[in-house]
């Protein structure tokens, strides 16, 4: 089964595509666009041969990433901000070891002592009971009940 030109450069765009599922670092997105682009137009015939199709692949991938990977950075970037989410959230929590102003302490909670930074960058004593705000990766941002 021979494969035409049209043909390879679909199933390179496809193969893109799933790169980009795969890594996430949106960069192949775009090498799909020009692949995919020029398999249309290589199939109605405004693409004759392999240079043409080669030189055109590469102007629409390159243009494509220049011109719209920042945009499309920002906008996964906000989509991602809305749907946060955080478990910790308004749950109580005791300190087992002295939170400082601007520093980091520990808490006890769920059976485990995490990392705790004051929410109000006020220190809180070891004992005293504290509400999770928010988390920060692995710690915790707190402020005392």
């Amino acid at each position: 089964m021979d494969l035409s030109l049209p043909q390879i450069w679909l199933i390179i765009g496809l193969l893109m595509l799933v790169l980009e599922l795969v890594s996430v670092v949106l960069v192949f997105v775009f090498f799909a666009a020009g692949a995919l682009i020029t398999a249309l137009l290589a199939s109605i015939g405004l693409l004759p041969d392999l240079n043409t199709q080669l030189f055109a692949f590469s102007l629409i991938s390159v243009l494509a990433l220049v011109l719209l990977r920042k945009h499309a950075k920002n906008l996964l970037k906000q989509r991602g901000s809305h749907t946060e989410y955080n478990e910790f959230a308004g749950e109580t929590a005791m300190v087992v070891r002295d939170i400082p102003a601007l520093g980091e302490g520990k808490i006890y909670y769920r059976g485990a002592e995490w990392s705790a930074i004051s929410a109000t960058r006020l220190p809180i004593e070891a004992g005293s009971k504290v509400i999770i705000r928010e988390s920060a990766g692995i710690k915790l941002i707190v402020e005392e009940a």
